[in-house]
């Protein structure tokens, strides 16, 4: 058995104390406790304690230490058991100790999956455009089930995913003005999988959305596309430089009927003609 010869107040920390105690060679510090543990276990000056003792006044302080540890990252927001799991492990926490610590956490309703999910699935599409398949792909990575999130998911509904993928698409297009109709489509649709909608939803968007190009703006678009594209094959002439500036604005998503009308257009233009002559 030793005794404690002196309890003293941390400066930096007033919610821990340092024990002082006696192993038969004078008083020495012994170890340290928070203000909780330090209350539960009742120490006090003169107290004798005996080493099981000591190692599980050790161990709840250790638990205690922890749970201060996620209570402080719990403030910044709503966090799943996983990422407290992580978090802690992180911070070097023994397992047990995260154990225990989660087991408090749930008890006193600090963390609760099904809640957390409801809130990050609702905080998600009201202040993002994530489709409802990479939200299902974050909650998994947070850890959340699949039967809560077969629940939380019905939180989006299809008309909601249809309006924002419809704004998404809109979005894109007005910054695809120097692209044709079909590719601009194209990274429309690429956009919402990546963004993860599923293809019902997209074709449902892209059918609905204000996507389709005047003819004159398909127009100004080839003519962009078109200018690089001469600039690119301008050391070929004749019958090759028509066909490689042909094949240039198909790829590019323009019709063929639109591309004689261009090349018939810069017939009148500088540099090369449709046929390839320089003028």
């Amino acid at each position: 058995m030793t005794v404690i010869t002196k309890i003293t107040t941390q400066q930096k920390n007033q919610d821990r104390f340092n024990i002082f105690m006696d192993y038969g060679k004078g008083e020495e510090y012994a170890f340290s406790v928070d203000s909780d543990v330090l209350i539960r276990f009742q120490l006090k000056k003169g107290m004798e304690i005996d080493e099981f003792s000591i190692l599980e006044i050790q161990f709840q302080d250790d638990i205690r230490k922890a749970y201060n540890q996620a209570i402080n990252y719990l403030a910044r927001r709503m966090r799943s058991e996983k990422e407290i799991r992580e978090y802690l492990a992180k911070k070097e926490v023994e397992e047990p100790i995260v154990n225990e610590v989660l087991h408090k956490l749930a008890a006193q309703k600090y963390i609760n999956d099904e809640e957390f999910a409801f809130s990050y699935i609702r905080t998600q599409k009201n202040t993002t455009d994530k489709g409802p398949d990479l939200i299902r792909m974050e909650l998994r990575e947070k850890g959340i089930t699949e039967g809560i999130i077969k629940v939380v998911i019905r939180e989006y509904p299809l008309e909601e995913q249809v309006e924002k993928a419809i704004k998404v698409s809109e979005k894109l297009m007005k910054k695809s003005s120097k692209e044709s109709q079909r590719i601009a489509k194209q990274k429309a649709e690429q956009l919402l999988l990546r963004k993860g909608y599923p293809f019902d939803v997209i074709h449902l968007a892209l059918n609905e959305a204000d996507i389709e190009k005047e003819e004159d703006e398909e127009m100004e678009a080839i003519r962009y596309q078109g200018e690089k594209a001469q600039k690119k094959y301008s050391k070929y002439s004749g019958f090759e430089y028509v066909q490689k500036v042909k094949v240039a604005l198909y790829r590019k998503g323009f019709s063929m009927d639109l591309i004689e009308k261009y090349l018939e257009e810069s017939k009148n233009g500088g540099g090369k003609n449709a046929t390839g002559e320089t003028i």
